[in-house]
């Protein structure tokens, strides 16, 4: 079962990977909010390590989750997933995904401060993994599969949010916790509706944005969100860095032109290529600002 499990995680979600993205999520939204509150004394423990290990954890659930809800549709459409050619059997991801959302129940039972935050969020995504009882109606429509699904990247900020403001006695609503709400559930959104996105001649029966809409008008509405986006980022780095705010404009004017070139003629490119990139570079730059104000202070 362990060699069935390293093929699952190395193809569907690799260990390493995931674990510095849970703590780079974590401690990107626990820094921005502390700064731009005046926090500059931090107490660094053990409980910023298991929010980010949480984080890890509920994202592991949820790619398992999504897998097995889907595994009939792969086996057809994308047979060459783990599951889906029989690499990997069910039960050894039901095994993994149990243990590891014990350990993490038990972690935030003793150390973290937010325990209800953390029930509202794994309560989500219960929910989502059964299609919210109403899998009938949702599964055939993306755009409602959409709405109810993809709100799970704020309950993720919320519980992150959560701890930082009970930890620090905050205030629980600012301009700075309302943004911060946003700020990461946009490139989510982005790069959900993005992948779903398709030139004519590349469609098939998988059912895309471009399918229903139109691939202009499906890019049209990402670039909108790209835009909304990058300005929730502007207003959160105004008082840190000012340079991150030039590199932000840089980075949205970049991708801006992608979306118009892509409009123009979706042959060129796979648009959701250009947004991952462009989404790295904006997620290290709000990264980045964290780091410098921490070592030298506002810029």
């Amino acid at each position: 079962m362990l060699k069935r499990l390293h093929i699952y995680m190395k193809e569907r979600y690799p260990l390493v990977a995931r674990l510095i993205l849970g703590l780079i999520v974590f401690l990107e939204i626990h820094f921005i909010i502390l700064l731009n509150e005046g926090v500059t004394t931090f107490k660094i423990g053990i409980q910023e390590f298991v929010g980010a290990f949480t984080v890890f954890a509920f994202l592991l659930w949820l790619r398992i989750a999504d897998d097995l809800k889907d595994f009939e549709t792969d086996k057809i459409l994308f047979p060459d997933r783990p599951l889906a050619r029989g690499a990997v059997y069910k039960k050894d991801v039901m095994i993994l995904c149990v243990i590891v959302q014990a350990i993490t129940v038990v972690l935030n039972v003793l150390f973290m401060n937010n325990i209800i935050f953390f029930c509202i969020l794994y309560a989500y995504g219960y929910l989502m993994s059964k299609w919210f009882f109403q899998r009938a109606k949702i599964q055939p429509s993306l755009p409602l599969a959409l709405v109810t699904h993809n709100p799970v990247q704020m309950f993720v900020n919320l519980y992150i949010i959560s701890f930082t403001v009970i930890k620090y006695g905050l205030r629980p609503f600012t301009i700075t916790t309302v943004m911060t709400l946003w700020t990461l559930y946009f490139p989510a959104l982005i790069w959900e509706v993005s992948r779903k996105i398709k030139a004519p001649k590349d469609e098939n029966d998988y059912t895309t944005y471009s399918k229903l809409f139109g691939y202009k008008k499906a890019t049209r509405f990402v670039m909108i969100l790209t835009i909304v986006d990058i300005i929730t980022n502007i207003i959160l780095v105004f008082r840190l860095n000012k340079i991150s705010i030039a590199i932000l404009v840089i980075l949205v004017t970049w991708m801006t032109v992608q979306f118009v070139k892509y409009m123009k003629d979706p042959n060129k490119f796979v648009i959701v290529d250009k947004v991952e990139r462009y989404t790295y570079l904006q997620e290290s730059t709000m990264l980045l600002t964290v780091v410098v104000f921490l070592l030298v202070g506002r810029i």
